[in-house]
């Protein structure tokens, strides 16, 4: 017996899939191979999406792989202006991001990967001006983020108000940029908390000294 057109139609029909849910997919595997190693077929399998249907929803491998980074650095800053904009000390505050970062690159049952920003986007950004472009802007936004907050510490008194706030909150997020570089180097999360625990101390006691005033 000749197959119906009703089933003709369900079989070319494209598989449905869950945006959200795919690029989390790619994400990760991007995340744990980087971009140039990590293949379509790999990706296709990952998120359980033939070619066509992968090309026809996200395009070619680098059109997918700018999606995930522009997402990441979207929930990325959406979170650490969450933390930061919670009413508590500065000193508690600044802490909360770095071990809301920590949780990220340490996650249960696996390798620590860092951060996925970092970690693969600085190793294309040479060449690629797409992901430089997201690169840099997802690490002023950072900045900005915390820059906000301290100059919110200054107008409540928490911090000195002849400080360079927008030195600090570079250093503030080159603190975040070494947890993310170190736990993919195999640091232990004692020690980079620590590291994050000193960081946190010196923003806050030493903004007299930074501005150099």
């Amino acid at each position: 017996m000749g197959e119906s057109a009703q089933a003709r139609r369900s079989r070319g029909r494209p598989r449905a899939y869950d945006m959200d849910v795919a690029l989390a997919q790619a994400r990760d595997t991007f995340w744990e191979r980087g971009y140039s190693a990590t293949t379509l077929d790999e990706l296709s399998v990952a998120m359980g999406m033939n070619r066509p249907s992968l090309y026809g929803a996200f395009g070619d491998k680098h059109a997918l792989y700018v999606a995930t980074l522009e997402r990441y650095v979207q929930a990325n800053r959406a979170a650490m202006e969450q933390a930061l904009a919670r009413e508590m000390p500065l000193k508690a505050a600044l802490q909360h991001v770095y071990d809301l970062a920590l949780d990220l690159y340490f996650r249960a049952g696996s390798p620590a990967k860092g951060c996925f920003l970092i970690g693969t986007a600085a190793v294309e950004a040479a060449g690629d001006e797409a992901v430089r472009d997201i690169l840099g802007n997802g690490l002023r936004s950072f900045d900005r983020a915390f820059e906000a907050r301290l100059v919110r510490a200054q107008a409540d008194g928490e911090l000195d108000a002849h400080a360079d706030a927008a030195m600090l909150a570079k250093i503030a997020s080159a603190i975040l940029h070494t947890l993310a570089v170190r736990s993919r180097a195999g640091d232990k999360r004692a020690a980079l908390r620590a590291t994050a625990q000193a960081g946190v101390a010196m923003i806050c006691g030493a903004g007299a000294a930074v501005s150099g005033k």
